[in-house]
């Protein structure tokens, strides 16, 4: 059984980078990732607060959130 893992970005040089570099490396068979674009999807904010996720990239698993490069604070994007 696969593991959710979501990685939110806003579409930035350094989100698309760390999405191509961490989120699609992540082996399928252990983890379902979801790609959520904040930018695009600004319903979801308040989802990725939630997490704890404080800018963005960063992936959420289990709970957990991985803040894997400074792009822009989630605040920026409200």
């Amino acid at each position: 059984m696969s593991q959710k893992a979501v990685f939110f970005h806003a579409g930035c040089p350094v989100c698309v980078s760390a999405e191509q570099q961490f989120a699609k490396s992540l082996d399928p068979a252990q983890f379902n990732v979801e790609i959520v674009h904040l930018g695009e999807q600004k319903a979801r904010l308040a989802e990725a607060e939630a997490a704890g996720v404080k800018s963005v990239p960063a992936l959420v698993i289990g709970g957990q959130p991985f803040h894997i490069n400074f792009g822009a604070a989630l605040a920026d994007l409200k």
